[in-house]
């Protein structure tokens, strides 16, 4: 059977890469050990990673960004995670094509190298920055407690913030049962190379820094436009500092969004205006057709015949239970069904929330990535709603359908609405 990883090789040989955030594939996942066997060698960062001949371009765009001489500070501490060479290449390859340069994934290192000259400076000190966490975590500290180990990176895209905090590395060993460990949805392939002021672990590919908000998504995706329209819904009348627009725009929180498509949205609407139609006594067939009619557009929560149905308070209350307050990802999620708490739950505490489960097919670590992911409602809906899981495993902004990082949380589609009552 083809694995993830083979079919990921065949992807990244026919995308058109369009955002920082790609993947790679560059070996197989190792188990991820225990009991790590390495000591410390006595080296700074900077000695062991130079000694690395594979992530000779890592250490050249670190030193490009004007990083190197923080890690040859012996009286400080840091964790790298640490992508090899295949696994930067196409991220070089990406800034490359824009700026109209063909740099080929499969050119020499030294054309690599070379280019990693010409990035702006402050562009490969980001890249490297959310990698590097300012303290020392080893392997035998990362636990699979949910929603997993947050750190803090050394990015910061909001520098002159008052208290600025930087995005935060997400670390699962999660689900337990496939001894897997990943950062944010990136699994981790090799652990504890430690150094006199740190220790360094080796990632599948090389995480990137998030670019956009998460309404910078959900406002130009055009398939999320009834989502677009129910969130402007459940602002109406609200001030910018506390809309759902206005959290889903800032730096600070940090959110899970289930975002039905637009078909799901118009399916649902389409049953409950028919429901109340024809509880006004309006005969079936005709509720039904004026009903697929007002659904058709997501002008559907604006329009005055459906005011008292869909005040901004029910469509807020729909909105919000799809949101978490914490940012997770696929691999993050739970293999048997569990509860979990949406926003909803800050208004109405005892509410049940939303069960989710994580299915992964195949053996760890040949086929590491969730395959199906599916979210229950108050009803029990079954079939339940999915997650519309990447077409490959880990599709980038904006292209990708799920686990897309963002500054303030995480994007899943979904194929269905989610109702809290």
């Amino acid at each position: 059977m083809t694995t993830y990883f083979s079919k990921t090789r065949l992807f990244l040989s026919t995308l058109v890469i369009v955002s920082l955030m790609i993947i790679s594939c560059n070996k197989n996942l190792e188990q991820f050990a225990e009991n790590p066997a390495l000591q410390p060698t006595g080296q700074t960062l900077d000695n062991v990673l130079l000694g690395n001949t594979d992530d000779s371009l890592y250490f050249n765009l670190l030193k490009r960004g004007g990083l190197l001489s923080m890690l040859q500070d012996s009286s400080k501490s840091y964790t790298l995670f640490v992508a090899n060479n295949n696994g930067i290449k196409p991220v070089l390859s990406a800034i490359a094509a824009q700026l109209s340069i063909n740099l080929p994934l499969n050119a020499p290192d030294n054309y690599f190298n070379n280019f990693i000259q010409a990035i702006p400076v402050d562009k490969a000190a980001a890249l490297i920055q959310c990698t590097i966490i300012p303290q020392v975590l080893k392997s035998t500290q990362i636990t699979n407690v949910f929603p997993n180990y947050i750190l803090p990176s050394l990015y910061n895209p909001d520098p002159t913030a008052q208290t600025p905090i930087g995005p935060v590395v997400r670390i699962a060993l999660y689900p337990s049962t496939r001894n897997g460990a990943w950062l944010n949805n990136v699994p981790i392939t090799g652990v504890d190379q430690l150094a006199y002021n740190g220790v360094i672990h080796h990632t599948y590919i090389l995480v990137t820094p998030p670019q956009r908000y998460l309404w910078d998504r959900i406002s130009t995706d055009t398939s999320l436009t009834y989502m677009k329209a129910a969130i402007n819904r459940a602002d109406s009348g609200l001030a910018p500092s506390e809309s759902l627009q206005g959290y889903l725009s800032s730096f600070g929180p940090d959110f899970t969004v289930f975002a039905p498509v637009d078909t799901a949205f118009k399916s649902i609407l389409t049953k409950l205006i028919t429901q109340v139609l024809v509880g006004n006594g309006m005969p079936i067939q005709q509720a039904i057709l004026t009903a697929t009619s007002l659904a058709s557009t997501p002008a559907v929560f604006s329009n005055p015949l459906l005011g008292s149905t869909l005040t901004p308070q029910t469509v807020k209350g729909i909105v919000v239970y799809h949101l978490l307050g914490q940012r997770v990802f696929t691999n993050n999620l739970p293999i048997t069904e569990t509860a979990y708490p949406t926003l909803l739950n800050s208004a109405l505490p005892t509410h049940p929330g939303l069960k989710l489960k994580a299915v992964f097919e195949g053996p760890f670590p040949q086929n590491p990535f969730a395959t199906m992911v599916t979210v229950k409602d108050i009803y029990n809906n079954s079939p339940a709603a999915k997650v519309i899981v990447n077409s490959n495993p880990m599709l980038p902004d904006p292209m990708g359908t799920s686990d897309q990082n963002y500054l303030n949380g995480v994007l899943h589609k979904i194929d269905a609405v989610l109702l809290p009552q």
